[in-house]
Formats: structure tokens, sequence, C-alpha cells
């Protein structure tokens, strides 16, 4: 007696999904997703946690960087995302933005590069030409971003990311 009622049940249901079906157009995302079967994503989040990584790292930049045109947000960012220690370690971006803020710091040459960057950034942002500095000679005084002013930057984010790490 129940085999009658659940064949005529999932008749209905049969019949009720054709209907439903019948007026969308069939998508590459639906295919993947009758692929993957029901609850496919169950407990999950459909984002991946390298690029959930990424977005935190971005939301933390955004809300805690100091940085008026947000050129060494941008470039900070950039050196983040695309390295070997985020792929190693998305459970803990924001300990990988620390040392990689870290690393920066500790190397001239990193730091001048990313003051480059930046330079460019501004620049292309504004529509003006960059103020680079130059060996030698004091930064010029319209340059937003000079090497001791994104030193600065950096190590008031390595103290912030320490103090929210506590």
């Amino acid at each position: 007696m129940t085999d009658g009622k659940n064949k005529e049940r999932s008749e209905a249901d049969a019949e009720l999904e054709r209907e439903i079906r019948q007026g969308r157009k069939f998508t590459l995302a639906e295919a993947i997703g009758r692929l993957a079967g029901p609850g496919a994503m169950k407990g999950q989040s459909p984002v991946a946690r390298l690029q959930q990584a990424e977005i935190e790292i971005a939301s933390w930049l955004n809300d805690h960087l100091s940085d008026s045109t947000g050129a060494v947000a941008v470039v900070l960012h950039r050196a983040v995302k695309g390295s070997e220690l985020l792929l190693n370690n998305p459970d803990q971006p924001l300990v990988v933005l620390a040392a990689i803020c870290q690393r920066i710091l500790d190397s001239d040459d990193l730091l001048k590069e990313l003051v480059r960057q930046a330079d460019v950034m501004w620049g292309s942002v504004m529509g003006e030409r960059p103020y680079f500095d130059k060996q030698g000679l004091p930064p010029d005084p319209r340059d937003p971003y000079t090497i001791e002013s994104v030193r600065i930057t950096l190590a008031d984010v390595v103290k912030q990311l320490a103090a929210d790490e506590r």
C-alpha cells in the first residue's frame, strides 16, 4: 500500500519538476549542480578558501591602512595575493599579511620596489607624473609615497596586526 503512494508521489514530483523546468533555459551552472548532486555544497562555502583569504586581507587593509589614495593598499594586496606564503597558509591570511609586511620592511630592495609600484599606481589614478625617490636626493615634498612614509605605514600595519592577534 505504501509503494503505491510513493509511486504516485514520485510521479507527481516528476511532473511538477517538468513543469518548472519547461520555461527555463538550461545553464552550465545548473548542469554542474546536477552532476554534483543534492547537498554537494552542504556545509561549505561556494567561495574557495584562498579567495576568502584574499577578501579578508583586502577588507582588513581597507579598514585599517591609512592611505589617502589607496595605492599602497592595492600594491600590498597584490603582493600578498600572489605570494607562495598565502598559497600555503590560506587559513591564516592576516598572519601572512604581517609576515609579508615584515619581509618588505627587512629588505631595502623590496621596500623600494613597493614604493615605486605605489608611485606608479598613484600617478595612474591621479593622471599625474609620479614622483620617484632619487638616490642621494631628498624626496619631493609633493610625493605622497616616499620610502620613509611607506616604511612607517608598513610598520603600523605590523603593529596593528600584532595587537589584533592578542
